[in-house]
């Protein structure tokens, strides 16, 4: 299934962030930063990447729901939607 660029921009431009926000993270490490004030912004990194995964299936979902030539191979969205769990 392919998704328009105009359907995934949102999130497109929450990976960017968290992609700069990753940089900060490993900047933080290599300039010796506290331990937990590092996994706290990795945390949050994870969580945006995260949040962005299921955009995509959701999104994925209602592209699937709304257009009537898509075939929907419920074990393929299932396994997508485990390796996000």
């Amino acid at each position: 299934m392919d998704l328009e660029l105009t359907e995934i921009k949102p999130i497109v431009t929450r990976m960017k962030r968290a992609h700069g926000h990753l940089g900060s993270v490993i900047r933080m490490m290599e300039e010796g930063a506290d331990c937990e004030a590092v996994l706290t912004q990795l945390a949050a990194v994870n969580k945006a990447l995260s949040r962005a995964g299921y955009a995509i299936v959701a999104t994925g979902l209602q592209h699937c729901l709304t257009n009537e030539d898509t075939d929907i191979d419920q074990a393929k969205l299932e396994k997508l939607f485990l390796a996000l769990a």
